[in-house]
C-alpha cells in the first residue's frame, strides 16, 4: 500500500488525542467528549478496546457525535471479531460518516486475550498477518463494499512495524520515544505513523511521579512493552510495578504547554505522521477537559 487513503493523509501533520474517559460517562453522553475535542481544534480522538465498550460501537456513538473529527481505535482488538466483520465495520463506517474512521488493530496482551476471551494468544505476528489477509479477502454487498478504508496495526517491535508497512497502511506506536519513533520511519518508508504521548500538565514532580506511576501500573506487567522498553536501554529496574522514575521521565511529558509542543516537534522531527495526547489528569477517569483547553490553546494561537 502507497498511497494513504484520504481517512489517513489528511491526518498528517496534525495532533488528536488520545483517551478512555469517554467511557466513564453514560453511552448516550460519550459523544460529548469527542464534540468538545472537535470544538477544541484537535484533528483526532482515538480509542482503546479493553474491557470497556466494543470499539466499533463506541466509534458510532462519537462519529454520530461529530461532524469533522476522526475517531480512530488505538486499537481494536483482532482477537475480539473476526476479519469479515473488522473488513466491513470499517468500509461501512466511513461510508456514513464521511470517511472521518481510522481502523486501528492489535493483537493486544496476553492476559486479555486469554483470561479476558478464552483465546490463546499463540505467534501474535503471525495471528496478525493472517487477520489482515483475510480481511483483504473478505466479501461484502452492500453498497459500501469497496469503500476506502486507512488501517494501521500496533506495533512496537521491528517485525510487527514491517508488517504495518506492507500489509497495512502503517502504524500506532503506544509508550515510545522519539527514537523509537526514528527507527520505525526508517522500516515504513512513507507509511502512517500514529505516535500517542502521554502528558501530564502543570503539576510539581511529586504529583507528576504519582499521576505517571499510575499510568504506568498496568503497562509494566505486559510483556510487549517490557521488550519494547528493553530495546531502548531500559532493564528490570525500570519495570517494578508503576515503572521507575527514569521510566516516568521517558514516557510521559511533565511541564507546561511549551514542553508538550517540544515533545510532538520531537516525534514529528523523527518521523511521527500524527501525535496523539493522552492527558493524565488527577485520575484514570475523568475527562481533563481543562488540560485539553490549554493544550489546544497553545497548539492552535
Amino acid at each position: 500500500m502507497s498511497k494513504l487513503p484520504y481517512s489517513l493523509e489528511h491526518l498528517r501533520g496534525t495532533v488528536g488525542v488520545w483517551t478512555s474517559t469517554h467511557e466513564s460517562l453514560p453511552a448516550g453522553q460519550s459523544g460529548e467528549i469527542a464534540a468538545e475535542l472537535e470544538t477544541l481544534g484537535y484533528a483526532a480522538m482515538w480509542i482503546p478496546e479493553a474491557w470497556g465498550r466494543e470499539a466499533f460501537t463506541s466509534s458510532s456513538l462519537l462519529l454520530a457525535a461529530t461532524s469533522r473529527m476522526t475517531i480512530a481505535t488505538g486499537i481494536a482488538n483482532i482477537f475480539g471479531r473476526d476479519a469479515v466483520n473488522a473488513a466491513n465495520a470499517a468500509k461501512t463506517l466511513n461510508a456514513a460518516f464521511a470517511d472521518r474512521f481510522v481502523l486501528g488493530l492489535g493483537v493486544s496482551h496476553k492476559p486479555l486475550v486469554e483470561r479476558l476471551r478464552g483465546h490463546e494468544y499463540a505467534t501474535p505476528l503471525e495471528s496478525m498477518r493472517a487477520f489482515l489477509v483475510a480481511m483483504d479477502a473478505a466479501p461484502m454487498f452492500a453498497p459500501e463494499g469497496q469503500h476506502e478504508y486507512g488501517r494501521v496495526i500496533a506495533a512496537l517491535g521491528p517485525k510487527m512495524i514491517e508488517l504495518g508497512a506492507t500489509l497495512a497502511n502503517g502504524v500506532h506506536t503506544y509508550l515510545v520515544t522519539p527514537e523509537h519513533t526514528a527507527v520505525t520511519r526508517n522500516i515504513v518508508g512513507d507509511q502512517f505513523i500514529g505516535v500517542e504521548q502521554a502528558v501530564v500538565l502543570g503539576q510539581d514532580r511529586e504529583e507528576f511521579l504519582r499521576r505517571a506511576h499510575a499510568h504506568l501500573d498496568i503497562y509494566t506487567g505486559l510483556d510487549n512493552y517490557r521488550n519494547s522498553w528493553r530495546r531502548y536501554g531500559f532493564g528490570d529496574e525500570d519495570f517494578v510495578r508503576g515503572g521507575s522514575d527514569r521510566l516516568c521521565d521517558a514516557m510521559v511529558v511533565h511541564g507546561n504547554e511549551t514542553a508538550v509542543l517540544e515533545r510532538i516537534g520531537e516525534h514529528r522531527d523523527a518521523g511521527a505522521s500524527h501525535v496523539c495526547l493522552q492527558v493524565l489528569g488527577a485520575d484514570l477517569a475523568t475527562p481533563p477537559v481543562t488540560e485539553w483547553r490549554h493544550i489546544a490553546e497553545a497548539l492552535y494561537r
